[in-house]
């Protein structure tokens, strides 16, 4: 990679396994699943391949890691980092935070978005467009308000950590293990968007996304579109 992208901070994305509710598309929050064999197996290859020394994720250059309490998010972050070949522990580096939490999609849990479509539509709702979780959130659960709240609190956090350090002076990289609607909610407030802001974003079960900054400035968050792997003695 270019020195630039080698001394910029960088924020890992990673989205849990696999789920059973994964499989069929059904909108999970606060459901507390586990992975399914496969998820752990999509998790496990993703950490093999690329958590390690001198790897794209190397624990003696990170920070701070910040998960989701939610189960399927803890199994994640331990198939992740936990093996006895990763290197560093990292385990004082590590918080739990609701921030980071999967969006509380209340009545809709459990549904997929047919379903939620069509129950808003039996109470008179959204006569003049389909719903879009984007615009107006859960009944019962968050609005995308209050999502952006809480990502806003984490995204200062981790803002906090890395603006001393723009030009590579110390490694300050940051991982954030959760789910896929709130990463991509979160890439969205990264790039300073509001929620509702069209950025179609697809991050599959077990894979890592990329988030850093242009030319080293704080002030300038941007996507991580592609980088090249650091060099395989």
């Amino acid at each position: 990679m270019s020195d630039l992208d080698a001394t910029t901070p960088r924020v890992f994305l990673a989205r849990h396994g696999e789920t059973e509710w994964t499989i069929n598309g059904r909108y999970t929050g606060k459901t507390d699943l586990e992975l399914t064999p496969v998820g752990i197996s999509q998790v496990s290859a993703t950490a093999t391949k690329l958590v390690g020394p001198d790897k794209l994720i190397d624990l003696s250059r990170v920070a701070h890691v910040w998960v989701s309490p939610l189960k399927r998010a803890q199994q994640t972050f331990r198939l992740l980092f936990n093996s006895g070949d990763r290197g560093t522990d990292i385990a004082d580096k590590v918080t739990l935070t609701k921030d980071i939490a999967e969006w509380d999609y209340g009545d809709y849990e459990g549904l997929v978005v047919r379903e939620i479509r069509a129950r808003r539509k039996e109470k008179g709702l959204d006569q003049e467009r389909e719903w879009n979780i984007w615009k107006d959130g859960c009944e019962g659960g968050e609005s995308a308000q209050q999502v952006a709240e809480r990502l806003d609190r984490l995204i200062v956090q981790i803002r906090d950590i890395q603006a001393p350090y723009m030009n590579g002076e110390k490694p300050v990289e940051v991982v954030l293990v959760a789910h896929g609607l709130i990463l991509r909610a979160l890439v969205k407030r990264w790039l300073k968007y509001s929620l509702d802001d069209p950025l179609p974003m697809i991050i599959s079960p077990g894979a890592i996304g990329i988030l850093s900054y242009k030319n080293h400035d704080i002030d300038q968050p941007g996507l991580l579109i592609g980088m090249a792997l650091p060099p395989q003695d």
